[in-house]
């Protein structure tokens, strides 16, 4: 007989500490560790999934924005999706995600991100590869640059200019996350073994960008780890460098977060450069309406395209639309040729950009005539999306 799940927010307090004892399990957690993160992410961003009235399962719902051509685009992140040892593979968790799409699409909300532990569950609910979060990692005495254009200067981890300065730069970064308070929390007010130093790149009256770092011994070397940066010039990513290499009498080696294609590492005399891992977080369209009418498009091109999507879990993102692109904005209709179809999962990855419409083509993905597939480049063509935070 199929398992019978009850879905809903956390009711008392019981309900949370039984959810994260479930964590613990699931992600290899000391007693109380899960608790406490689910109570700084708010306990009423918790779901929970029940059977016969005991928690089995649940995951946290994150409100946050995330940038795509220009313009941010209102999305919902999830994380901590856990299901207790007993009830894996009876369908709880696909059952939890599914009825979380479907709350985010009652309430709205365009689009959805996640970090998989596994590509299966969330395909079945209609997520798919979406962008990259990738480490890289240089020997510090490798770096090499010496001059340093502008100055640099120690600031409070809680200064606002930080807020300012990452709107500027996350705006040309399809992909880039935008953040809500929690998500900055984690940057502005570190744990208390964690001790993190703020600079401002440039004047405190005109500003080219930022560099948050954290040192730390491991394996016999000394790593000094960038925990956030901003360049918005030339003059701030040679200056970031020149900041790092000064670390070379001490630290061994230099570690960051950024692009599968790291621009930064443009600048470097030689290519020392190692990537340390690349992963992939997967992207749902909720509504395929707001989802495509919300974002930013290049603002050269006038031009529509012919969908044809299925979605087997809402409805009313099922059929023929037509995307017309004007002035950087698209709009949205009902009917068309069906020029090109693909199902929920395809347009996720044709929306962000992370594989060209030819490529999504040849993986199956989509079926498109030849103008369908041009004119799905010419709309979707963006830099290769990524986010700094992981969630």
């Amino acid at each position: 007989m199929k398992p019978e799940f009850e879905y809903s927010s956390v009711t008392n307090s019981e309900e949370l500490q039984k959810f994260g004892s479930i964590l613990e399990q699931c992600f290899l957690a000391s007693s109380g560790e899960e608790e406490g993160w689910l109570k700084r992410m708010g306990v009423e961003n918790i779901r929970l999934i029940r059977e016969e009235k005991q928690v089995v399962g649940g995951l946290v719902v994150i409100p946050m924005g995330q940038w795509w051509g220009g313009k941010s685009v209102s999305m919902t992140g999830i994380a901590g999706v856990g299901v207790a040892p007993e009830c894996r593979g009876s369908g709880a968790a696909l059952s939890l995600m599914q009825q979380t799409i479907k709350e985010l699409y009652a309430n709205d909300v365009p689009i959805s991100v996640l970090y998989p532990a596994t590509q299966r569950l969330y395909r079945k609910a209609g997520y798919e590869q979406g962008g990259s979060f990738c480490s890289w990692e240089i020997p510090a005495s490798s770096i090499q640059i010496k001059q340093q254009p502008l100055p640099i200067k120690s600031v409070p981890l809680d200064s606002e200019i930080f807020y300012e300065l990452y709107a500027k730069q996350g705006k040309n970064i399809n992909g880039y996350l935008n953040r809500n308070q929690t998500i900055w929390n984690r940057i502005i007010k570190p744990g208390e073994k964690e001790v993190f130093y703020g600079y401002i790149i440039g004047s405190i009256e005109k500003p080219e960008g930022y560099i948050i770092i954290s040192q730390y011994s491991v394996d016999n070397e000394n790593i000094l780890s960038v925990v956030d940066w901003v360049v918005l010039t030339n003059a701030a990513v040679q200056s970031f460098w020149s900041f790092l290499s000064n670390h070379r009498s001490q630290i061994d080696k230099i570690r960051w977060r950024s692009s599968a294609i790291d621009n930064l590492t443009l600048v470097l005399p030689e290519q020392t450069v190692k990537n340390r891992f690349i992963n992939r977080w997967m992207l749902r369209i909720i509504n395929v309406d707001k989802a495509l009418s919300a974002r930013g498009y290049t603002s050269e091109i006038e031009t529509e395209l012919h969908l044809e999507i299925e979605d087997d879990l809402i409805v009313e993102n099922n059929g023929k639309f037509i995307l017309s692109i004007a002035n950087g904005s698209g709009n949205i209709t009902k009917g068309g040729r069906g020029d090109l179809k693909l199902d929920i999962r395809g347009l996720a990855s044709l929306y962000t950009g992370l594989f060209t419409p030819q490529q999504l083509q040849l993986a199956g993905k989509i079926d498109a005539t030849d103008k369908a597939l041009s004119t799905a480049k010419q709309i979707f063509a963006g830099t290769s999306p990524w986010m700094m935070d992981f969630f």
